[in-house]
This record gives structure tokens, sequence and C-alpha cells, in this order.
């Protein structure tokens, strides 16, 4: 599905053991009465496991500048939070400090999909934190523009178009 441009998030929460987050692409809006969202989330990876138990968990959505960040939550490797600039929200999970949109959710309901849990979020509170351009992935990286002909690929076959690319890992 790597031909489908998307947001990018870091769904973020905390258990007995600190703060836990990922970084998400499959985000979106379900309602406004009430006020509801959505993220998948693989359910066989570390960290929706540990958010899942506490029931709350913050979206922090990414701006264009901030790919660093992605690749820190989208890495297995080394400790996310180490270092980075956090509070701990009246929600209850981490919400990460210069991001473009902070949204703060109490699970409402999670349906098995496959490998991944399709989460509900209902929403607690939105911080709005003014940034004007969204971090866009598609086809295998990050930016906000994408018209480079140089990216489209003529021999593409439909099994092409699921490669997220360079072994990234979504949660």
């Amino acid at each position: 599905m790597g031909i489908f441009a998307s947001g990018v998030t870091i769904v973020t929460g905390v258990d007995d053991e600190g703060p836990v987050g990922f970084a998400c692409q499959s985000f979106a809006s379900v309602s406004l009465e009430p006020p509801l969202i959505l993220f998948c989330a693989d359910h066989r990876g570390r960290s929706w496991p540990r958010i899942s138990r506490s029931g709350r968990f913050c979206v922090n959505v990414l701006g264009e500048e901030q790919a660093e960040l992605c690749a820190r939550f989208g890495s297995s490797r080394g400790a996310r939070f180490e270092g980075l600039d956090w509070e701990l929200s009246a929600w209850g999970a981490p919400a990460l400090e210069g991001v473009m949109l902070r949204v703060h959710c109490e699970v409402e309901t999670v349906h098995l999909a496959g490998d991944h849990d399709v989460v509900i979020g209902r929403v607690q509170e939105l911080e709005y934190e003014g940034y004007e351009r969204p971090m866009i992935f598609y086809r295998g990286a990050f930016g906000t523009e994408f018209n480079d002909p140089s990216r489209r690929n003529p021999d593409a076959t439909p099994a092409s178009f699921l490669n997220w690319g360079d072994g990234f890992r979504w949660g």
C-alpha cells in the first residue's frame, strides 16, 4: 500500500515499565459525535500490547521536519524516550513536545483484523501546536512534495505497492 500517501503519527502510552510508543501511519478520524479516531497496530509487536493495558494513549501527529523523531519510534532498537522532550499528559500518556497535533484518547474498542488491531479511541482533548505542513509517507519516503518523475516506476507490480521501504517497521 506504499502508493497511498498518508500522514505520520507516533502513538504513545505508559505502563509499569515506563513510557512506550511506536510510529503509525494508519490513523483516521471516525466520528464527530462522539469524537472518535482510529489507528491500526500490530498486536504481535512490543509497544501496542503495553499501551493497550492502560486504556489511554496519545496520538502525536508529526510535522514535515520530524523524520528523525519518526525514525526513532520506527526502529526496534534504542531507547525511544531517552533524551526526548515529553510530558505526561493529564490523560496519562506521554505527549511529545513540538509535534503538530496531540490527540489524547481513551480506548473505546479494539477489533482484531488479521495481524493488527483496529483501535477506536474516544478523543478527550486536542492540542494543536501550529505546524503549517504535515509529514507525509509515500512510496517508502518521507516528505511533502512527490512530483519528482524519478520516483515513478513503470515496472511496478501490485506486490511492489505493499513495500513500505527500507525495512521500516510500522506499529
